[in-house]
């Protein structure tokens, strides 16, 4: 998933729900801290995947943001309730009347976890890091003139043309996160961290990340001592661990188990509408798939309310576009009803000998794309298309979405907040994210309106007619938008879910 939060994911800020596999040697990161995981005071979280590295500027992966949100801070932050920026190392900010400059005030008395003092050498640091390097969040730049210190409690950031959600482009999610000034020159940030959250990185290996509390975190010091992020693939045996005592926490739930898990007093479930989205994208640089109306058969062989119960069994709602229908900018739009005869028209009319053989990338790290493909697949079989499933461990399949080796792939996109969030990045054309390969000059167009138009009413139009051009298109065969589901301990305190998937456990208490 995208931790844009991509896949997200999701990225959610968009991110990729994404997340490697992988073993090898424990890596000491020599923050310090305290002990290992799981004893005392220490709170022990089942995850479904590792973290594929801890560069919070580069990964995309939707497990290094569970962890990476405990450690970085960003200038501004969600409101925990409904997802408005709030401050955070920013205590403060002002526009100028053109809306092209941003003048935000800087937290005093904030230090990173080596014990340095934050000002705002290090914020034109992070962002210019960014920017200079082209790393993954750069594209959150695109309007970004210059970035300057005046003094070090105050950061300006000048653009070419208003950003109404400039804020959620710097604060949405940890990618955002503000480093200390040279720390990619300073320490192997793959492997290392250095922020100013309320956890620091004490070790990380195959079976398990751990962090320590940070006593002289600027919030305060967190209420565990620590929190040891365990990664259980398989969501029964996550939820095992969590009834037989453990872990404590998990956001790995078995679908097929959340209506009977909600009157079961071993342990506490909530849910609450994410807003994140699940899709399918096909690759443009491979025939047929370059062809739109492949593309459009495909969709129309799709039955997206399968799709959700399969995956999620009620716990999701099947939608032909990303943005989820309680948001202001949710637009219902639904032109594929399944229709086998369509499907096999446009095939044909397209010249497509069939049985046609996809494949289809799946990862077994998220269990749910695989059921989820399973059905797919018994779909298209009626219309001629031989679904071969790919089942990957996720570093091999970010690697091979990356160069382009798939012709579909199957993911979801995360921590949505804002509608550029959900469709720019992805379907812009050379977008960053934009792996199917996707190029529409009149999307491009709206999706440039959309990013600078500062009348709400307006803005929602814009994207609305960008949707329909990429669902039309099938940029992403969209399939549903999930609950997010997290179960944990009771007694367990402090902790609140949300609907971007963010797992901020500063202010946990242990039952």
């Amino acid at each position: 998933m995208r931790s844009n939060r991509l896949l997200p994911l999701l990225a959610a800020g968009a991110l990729v729900l994404s997340a490697c596999g992988g073993g090898g040697e424990s890596v000491d990161t020599g923050t310090g801290g305290g002990g290992g995981g799981g004893g005392g005071n220490t709170l022990v979280a089942a995850v479904a995947a590792q973290p594929d590295q801890f560069d919070p500027h580069v990964t995309t992966a939707y497990p290094s943001f569970q962890v990476l949100e405990n450690v970085y801070d960003t200038l501004v932050v969600p409101n925990a309730e409904d997802l408005t920026m709030e401050p955070s190392l920013a205590e403060s900010w002002e526009t100028s009347e053109d809306q092209l400059t941003w003048t935000f005030t800087l937290r005093d008395g904030v230090t990173f976890h080596d014990g340095s003092t934050f000002d705002s050498a290090d914020v034109v640091y992070s962002y210019n890091r960014i920017i200079d390097e082209e790393l993954s969040n750069s594209f959150r730049f695109q309007n970004v003139a210059s970035v300057e210190a005046p003094d070090p409690q105050t950061v300006v950031i000048r653009l070419t043309q208003p950003t109404p959600n400039l804020l959620e482009r710097i604060g949405s999610f940890k990618g955002m996160a503000i480093l200390p000034e040279n720390a990619a020159e300073d320490l192997d940030l793959t492997t290392e961290a250095n922020g100013t959250g309320p956890f620091q990185l004490e070790s990380s290996d195959a079976s398990s990340t751990v962090l320590t509390a940070y006593a002289d975190h600027w919030g305060g010091a967190p209420t565990v001592d620590g929190v040891e992020f365990r990664y259980i693939t398989e969501p029964a045996a996550a939820l095992t661990a969590l009834q037989n005592g453990e872990v404590q926490w998990t956001d790995n739930v078995p679908p097929q188990q959340i209506e009977s898990l909600a009157g079961d007093d071993t342990v506490e479930l909530q849910t609450t509408p994410s807003v994140d989205y699940w899709y399918l994208s096909m690759n443009y640089a491979r025939a047929p798939f370059d062809n739109r109306d492949v593309r459009r058969a495909i969709s129309f062989a799709v039955d997206r309310e399968a799709v959700a119960e399969a995956a999620w069994f009620g716990a999701a709602q099947p939608n032909q576009t990303a943005i989820p229908e309680d948001s202001f900018f949710h637009t219902d739009y639904a032109p594929f009803q399944p229709d086998p005869d369509q499907a096999r028209q446009l095939l044909q009319q397209a010249g497509v000998q069939t049985p046609l053989t996809m494949g289809l990338m799946v990862t077994d790290e998220f269990p749910e794309t695989v059921t989820a493909a399973q059905v797919i697949a018994s779909q298209l079989e009626p219309i001629g298309i031989n679904v071969e499933i790919e089942t990957l461990d996720f570093a091999t399949w970010l690697d091979r979405q990356g160069q382009g080796d798939f012709d579909a792939f199957y993911l979801g996109w995360l921590g949505n907040l804002d509608p550029a969030a959900y469709y720019q990045e992805q379907h812009q054309t050379d977008g960053p994210n934009n792996y199917q390969g996707y190029s529409n000059p009149q999307v491009d167009q709206l999706l440039q309106a959309g990013a600078t138009e500062t009348d709400e009413a307006a803005r929602k139009q814009i994207y609305d007619q960008a949707a329909q051009l990429i669902v039309d298109d099938v940029s992403y065969l969209y399939l549903y938008n999930p609950d997010v589901v997290q179960a944990w301990a009771p007694g367990l305190s402090g902790y609140q879910i949300r609907a971007d998937k963010a797992i901020n456990f500063e202010t946990v208490e242990l039952p």
